[in-house]
């Protein structure tokens, strides 16, 4: 074996040869059958309420194995395809940065922001729709702080549903706000995973898409406020002893752990990468933490149980740890797209639709709203939805010169919002469970359907409206400069 043929073989082995072409039994399209599978088993698991993070990244792994025998190439390639997609940038760089994230957001949270901000809420007095306009706000800035939806639907399920009922408000728009709160944090929040995603894909950096989005936000923002504020009452308040009890378990302490939130979004917006960012807040979360006299195994603890078996717990730990599994299903959701890709359907796929597009633009962008409504109708969690959406928007937007900040727009506006509407999807079926929880606790709490609250979700309807808005008049558009700057069109067509 010669020098070349050794590096070859060694190449192959860490995963470092480069397969230019699969062929597959069936055509091009068969190379979706790992995604396809995955998109059916994640519905099957939604109808059937048995969604986990677990479950989706078991269907995933079957489906690239059922996917193995319609290929056609060497099986070695294949495999080696696989490694490939899973090895790509965007997945890692996407990984790395919400294992920060969680650990930043774990932080605030064993700091007590949550109780503080729930105690500024209890302090306004508000009842009914004023209430529900309270929890929409408190939800939206927790979020846009923490970065992550489906923990802001757990906290505010958890202690704003039991308040909002006692003070009159109605149950369904209660719950709805709690989960148009999350649709605004999952959707801006510079440490959202969802904002990481749309940026990494699109080749966009964090805080100018971050900068670009907030006006499509806000536009959203301000009429849910009103429709929550004017629908939010109706409801029959509750008795004194359960309000009481409520309010002795939150307290102002907490709203010391804003500054750490208010340092990460000054440098985030400021330029600063992520990491660097998140970094700070993180070392300012811990001191804050210290000095509010909160233990430090609140931090980390690391220790051995009765049986002797060593246990790492504490919110840096389950920071990381919250993100396992995500970071899993994501690799082997780019794995299955990477095949797509080396088997020519998405060249088949983009060239249909451009020539659907013919050159133009609106056609592009109404063409990528579709695209990502679509994956994210049956894929329940929207951070998969964004990362199976992504290739087609890029190369879509890329063939029209689309500037990569109105990409990552497009695609992360429309996953988080549809993220929290549908019945089915992770965000709505979380905030059922949330609350059948809290309702063994609080006995007189009435328990929400998922078919009942997604009408009301007024931030997730609100931000579909406003993008398919900007892809038909085009507000917002951007083209790419030659180094890469943002140009406004002339016109719009």
């Amino acid at each position: 074996m010669d020098k070349k043929q050794r590096e070859d073989v060694i190449d192959e082995a860490i995963g470092e040869k480069s397969i230019e072409r699969l062929e597959f039994r069936g055509g091009v399209f068969a190379a979706t059958i790992p995604l396809v599978f995955f998109i059916i088993w994640a519905i099957s698991l939604s109808v059937a309420e048995l969604v986990t993070e677990e479950a989706l990244v078991l269907g995933m792994v079957i489906g690239i194995a059922i996917g193995l025998f319609f290929c056609k190439s060497k099986w070695s390639d294949y495999a080696q395809s696989l490694f490939s997609g899973m090895a790509q940038p965007i997945g890692v760089i996407a990984v790395i940065a919400w294992f920060w994230a969680g650990m930043f957001a774990k932080l605030l949270s064993a700091g007590g922001l949550v109780d503080g901000l729930i105690w500024f809420g209890f302090q306004t007095n508000l009842e009914g729709g004023l209430f529900v306009g309270l929890t929409f706000l408190l939800a939206a800035l927790f979020s846009t702080a923490v970065g992550t939806g489906y923990g802001t639907v757990a906290t505010f399920g958890i202690l704003m549903y039991p308040a909002g009922i006692i003070l009159g408000a109605d149950p369904v728009v209660l719950l709805a706000a709690v989960l148009s709160g999350a649709v605004f944090g999952d959707n801006l929040a510079p440490v959202s995973d969802t904002t990481i995603v749309s940026a990494t894909t699109q080749d966009a950096d964090v805080p100018g898409v971050v900068r670009s989005r907030f006006k499509y936000s806000i536009a959203a923002a301000i009429p849910a406020l009103i429709l929550f504020v004017v629908l939010g009452g109706g409801g029959e308040t509750g008795s004194t002893a359960a309000m009481t009890q409520l309010q002795e378990q939150v307290s102002p302490n907490g709203l010391l752990l804003l500054i750490p939130f208010a340092l990460v979004l000054y440098l985030a917006l400021s330029g600063h990468h992520l990491l660097t960012s998140l970094t700070w807040g993180i070392v300012a979360s811990i001191a804050f933490i210290f000095i509010s006299g909160t233990p430090f195994t609140e931090v980390i603890h690391i220790y051995k149980d009765d049986t002797g078996t060593a246990v790492v717990e504490g919110a840096l730990m389950s920071g990381i740890g919250g993100y396992f599994n995500m970071a899993i299903l994501i690799l082997f959701i780019l794995a299955a797209a990477h095949l797509m890709e080396v088997a020519g359907t998405m060249e088949v796929i983009k060239n249909f639709f451009l020539k659907m597009i013919n050159n133009v633009v609106r056609r592009a962008e109404l063409s990528i709203f579709g695209i990502v409504a679509f994956l994210n109708i049956f894929i329940t969690i929207n951070t998969a939805a964004e990362i199976a959406a992504a290739p087609f928007v890029r190369k879509i937007g890329k063939e029209m010169n689309i500037h990569p900040y109105r990409r990552a727009n497009f695609l992360d506006t429309v996953s988080s919002s549809l993220g929290y509407i549908f019945p089915w999807s992770g965000g709505v079926l979380l905030a059922w469970a949330t609350i059948k929880g809290a309702a063994d606790e609080y006995d007189f709490l009435p328990i929400v359907s998922p078919t009942e609250v997604f009408p009301f979700v007024f931030q997730g309807w609100g931000l579909l409206i406003v993008m398919l808005i900007a892809a038909l008049t085009g507000w917002g558009l951007r083209y790419t400069g030659k180094n890469g700057e943002e140009i406004k069109p002339k016109d719009y067509k």
